[in-house]
């Protein structure tokens, strides 16, 4: 898709999903202007030679993302207190899979946790990690920020419920699909972001001058009536801390 992109010769290619997407793009094109979203380090990627100074024909958003990894543990852990190995999905196939693990990993350990990492790669293999992770008997769900999962929060959120698993995302659809809880940034802000510098390049500015941006928004949401479902009494306090409560 990114060679048909470059041989159509678009003023601008945005990656919005995966970001192989972007790594892709660049491989193929020194000239046209790529704009990225990513929750990961994109120098550590290629992407670009440093934030403030991006160098050649890419620039773009980042997102807090796998700092927040250890985050969603702990307020997970919050509503299950009594729960002792949790689940946490990754996409192996994903760039930063590995430091989302080491991240998650750590945090669990500093809880008293066994964590229990299962991959998808594809929508194919949801059912059965799912399956997989009822089998071994988790208390819980982290699923890690990934593209492929930020695009099927919809089918996440149905299987959790299905299997009465307590689970926590990245992004409020997760949450409002039905899904237990979401923390990371918001959406919306990212996209902005992304829109705002596609548009400055399309009217003559080089990603080379455009810094790469952080959106540092970041929201808790909670399905307070997801939570009657699996009958979990979530805090007060966590309750409190929250952006937003769905009833």
């Amino acid at each position: 898709m990114a060679a048909d992109l470059v041989r159509r010769s678009v003023g601008v290619i945005v990656q919005a999903g995966q970001i192989s997407g972007a790594l892709a793009a660049k491989a193929l094109t020194k000239t046209i202007p790529i704009v990225f979203l990513t929750g990961g380090d994109p120098v550590a990627l290629g992407l670009v030679d440093s934030l403030n100074r991006p160098g050649g024909n890419v620039t773009g958003v980042v997102s807090l993302s796998t700092e927040l990894e250890p985050k969603k543990l702990e307020l997970l852990q919050g509503v299950i207190p009594s729960s002792k190995i949790v689940g946490v999905l990754i996409n192996d196939t994903n760039p930063f899979a590995q430091s989302q693990s080491v991240r998650l990993q750590q945090a669990a350990h500093a809880l008293g946790l066994t964590v229990l990492i299962v991959s998808a790669s594809i929508e194919d293999d949801f059912e059965a990690v799912f399956a997989k992770l009822i089998e071994q008997r988790v208390g819980g769900l982290v699923i890690a920020n990934d593209g492929l999962f930020i695009s099927k929060p919809e089918r996440l959120a149905a299987l959790a419920t299905r299997y009465a698993l307590p689970t926590i995302f990245q992004f409020r659809t997760f949450a409002a699909a039905g899904g237990l809880m979401s923390y990371g940034g918001d959406l919306v802000d990212l996209y902005r972001l992304s829109g705002t510098y596609t548009g400055r390049i399309l009217k003559g500015e080089r990603p080379a001058d455009l810094p790469v941006q952080q959106s540092t928004k970041v929201e808790l949401i909670v399905n307070l009536k997801t939570a009657k479902a699996l009958g979990i009494n979530v805090p007060l306090n966590l309750l409190g801390r929250a952006d937003e409560v769905i009833e």
